[in-house]
Parts: C-alpha cells; structure tokens; sequence
C-alpha cells in the first residue's frame, strides 16, 4: 500500500519535474490510500492557482483510492509522530495515516526525508 502526501499529489498535477517519480504509485489506484487531510490541501491549492474546477477534478482522481478519515487512533499516533520528529500536525497526520496501513509514503518533502518507510526525493 502506498500514500502519497499533498506535495507529491501537487507535483503530479502541475507536471513538476518530480511528477514522473510519483505517478506509477498513483496511477495504482488498488493500492493507493489517501489521508482526507491530502484532500484539503490539494483541493486548497489548486482551487488558489487554478480554480474550482481544476480543484474539483484533482479530488475525483484521488478519489479512486482509498479515502481515510482521521481517526482518534491516527489522531493520538500523528501528535506522536509530531512530537517525535518536529512534524507539522498535517505532515504527522498524513505519517500516521501511512503506518496505520503499513504503507509506504511517497514525498518530497524534506521533513520526511530520513524515516522509516519513506520514499522522499529532493524538491526540484
């Protein structure tokens, strides 16, 4: 199983020039999970730099996976993982989301870069 965090789901959508590294792992929807907080930021961003429609339409892609809603369990594990490694709360959630599932978390955020079952390259 796989989760991708929203900078990977951005770079894909904006063709980055990371997007190749992320798209066979969410173009394998079967074994995608995807955290309802990678829901908002993405929806944010791209509704900011390209409107509703660009916005919503990234949201039914993700969709195909499995959406995973923040539970107490994810809760309590992320404020964890926060504390652990100097997380973010959404960064930690989408962590705690990722292991909840044994799955492995693609990203290029550098937050994650050295933790166990992180795929992470540098930001281009």
């Amino acid at each position: 199983m796989n989760v991708v965090d929203s900078s990977g789901w951005l770079e894909y959508f904006g063709n980055g020039p990371n997007a190749n590294f992320f798209a066979p792992v969410i173009k394998k929807t079967d074994a995608l999970i995807v955290p309802t907080i990678c829901l908002y930021e993405v929806y944010k961003r791209v509704a900011e730099q390209r409107g509703e429609e660009d916005a919503l339409a990234a949201i039914a892609w993700m969709s195909a996976g499995l959406i995973v809603d923040l539970t107490k369990d994810i809760a309590l594990n992320a404020a964890l993982l926060s504390r652990a490694h100097k997380l973010a709360m959404a960064d930690s959630v989408i962590l705690a989301t990722a292991r909840a599932f044994d799955a492995e978390l693609w990203t290029q955020d550098v937050h994650f870069a050295n933790l166990a079952g992180v795929h992470y390259i540098e930001k281009k």
